[in-house]
């Protein structure tokens, strides 16, 4: 069974683990109505994808 010959150092343990941090989630604008939203998703504010309209957004949906 392959055992650790010697205890790593908190250096080389730290440098391992620095790879090991949360990225925030990439943002593109929304052609349509400009705001942020992420790829390859409805756009939370006009609901549309692809250049149409996918989904009825909540605050016109409430409106009508």
């Amino acid at each position: 069974m392959a055992v650790p010959k010697q205890r790593q150092s908190h250096s080389r343990t730290h440098k391992r683990r620095s790879q090991h941090r949360i990225t925030p989630p990439n943002l593109g604008a929304c052609p349509r109505c400009g705001t942020s939203k992420r790829p390859h998703r409805v756009c939370p504010t006009c609901g549309t994808y692809g250049g149409r309209v996918v989904v009825v957004p909540s605050d016109e949906a409430s409106d009508a």
